[in-house]
């Protein structure tokens, strides 16, 4: 059985196209099979970028867990100074990530296969998630931890998770990891953290 958080190239394949306005921004997203949520925008990345308020003083941005592109994509739109890396371990997702780039004609936006952070070799003023829970929580710990050593200074982490699936018990990692965590948006269960690698 292939799960979303696996690389699972060689399963059968027809590609959808899933329109989605963020902000004043129309996109579209190219999707396929095995992928996390195929059909639709999820309700959770939803709700983070509508918490989301970048800066201009913020200029790289790195979406761990990318699929298909939601949050890269979108944030670029509405922040399009921003220099953007997406990353996966889903190959397929990459490869639907890079042409949902293309077919909205986006620079400075990448995607590449990386499980965690093992191909990443720049750091970031922003870092977005909305991560793998079925991958299980030393997966989603490994996201939060090294999100640390990944952020230049003043860098924020933003994640998304549902109170249900550890939303307490990622909020405390948090706090551990950087000393602060601010839940900054909740939303039918869903909660949007935000931490702040401070000097």
């Amino acid at each position: 059985m292939s799960h979303y958080y696996t690389n699972n190239i060689d399963l059968k394949s027809q590609q959808i196209q899933i329109p989605f306005v963020y902000r004043k921004h129309h996109i579209t997203f190219i999707s396929d099979y095995g992928v996390f949520s195929k059909e639709r925008i999820d309700y959770g990345s939803r709700v983070l970028l509508d918490s989301m308020n970048i800066d201009q003083e913020k200029k790289s941005l790195l979406d761990v867990g990318c699929g298909y592109g939601t949050l890269g994509i979108s944030l670029k739109m509405e922040y399009p100074w921003l220099c953007v890396d997406m990353i996966d371990v889903n190959e397929r997702a990459v490869l639907l990530a890079n042409q949902s780039i293309e077919y909205n004609h986006l620079k400075e936006i990448e995607a590449y296969k990386s499980f965690v952070y093992e191909d990443v070799v720049k750091t970031f003023d922003v870092i977005v998630s909305n991560p793998p829970i079925r991958a299980g929580k030393k997966v989603v710990f490994e996201i939060l931890d090294g999100a640390f050593e990944h952020l230049n200074v003043d860098g924020e982490l933003y994640i998304v998770i549902q109170k249900k699936q550890g939303a307490p018990s990622a909020k405390k990692k948090m706090e551990d990891v950087f000393g602060n965590c601010e839940v900054i948006k909740r939303d039918k269960g869903y909660f949007v953290l935000k931490s702040i690698k401070e000097r």
